[in-house]
C-alpha cells in the first residue's frame, strides 16, 4: 500500500514533470482501492481539473490499467459507460490520463492528471510514476 509519504513523493515528482512540459495541471494519487491519498492543483491548472484528475485515477486503480484502455473499452458503449459512471456515484472515469502505480508487482495506488491534453496528462503520470521507482504494470 502506498503511504501519505509516497502519495506526496508521487505529486512532487508529477508536479515537475509537469512544470517541464509548461502545462500546469492536477493530480491525485488512490490507494488500489480507490481512496484518496492526496491530491494537488498547481496554480493556473483549470477548476474542474481536481474532480477530473481524481476520476481518472480512481478507474486506474479500479481496473490496475491505464484508463485510456476503459476510454477505449467504453467508446462503442457510450450508454453502458454513462450507467457505470451513475453507478460508482461519478468515480468511473473513461478518459486518458491516469496510470496505474505497481510496487514489485503489486497494484499499490494510482495517479491522475488533469489540466493538458489526455495524453500529456497520461505521459506526465507515467513518467512521476516511473520517476518515483514504481512500474505502471
Amino acid at each position: 500500500m502506498l503511504t501519505h509519504d509516497q502519495a506526496l513523493s508521487l505529486l512532487q515528482v508529477a508536479r515537475e514533470e509537469s512544470t517541464k512540459l509548461g502545462v500546469p495541471m492536477s493530480f491525485a494519487v488512490m490507494d488500489s482501492a480507490g481512496h484518496l491519498l492526496a491530491l494537488i492543483r498547481m496554480d493556473g491548472a483549470p477548476w474542474i481539473s481536481t474532480d477530473v484528475a481524481q476520476g481518472k485515477a480512481w478507474t486506474a486503480a479500479a481496473y490496475g490499467a491505464p484508463s485510456a484502455a476503459q476510454k477505449a473499452k467504453m467508446e462503442p458503449m457510450p450508454n453502458f459507460a454513462t450507467a457505470v459512471t451513475a453507478m460508482t456515484h461519478g468515480r468511473f472515469t473513461p478518459q486518458t490520463g491516469a496510470v496505474p502505480v505497481y510496487s514489485d508487482g503489486e497494484l499499490v495506488g494510482a495517479l491522475g492528471g488533469s489540466g493538458g491534453t489526455g495524453q500529456q496528462d497520461e505521459d506526465v503520470c507515467a513518467a512521476a510514476v516511473e520517476a518515483s521507482g514504481y512500474s505502471v504494470s
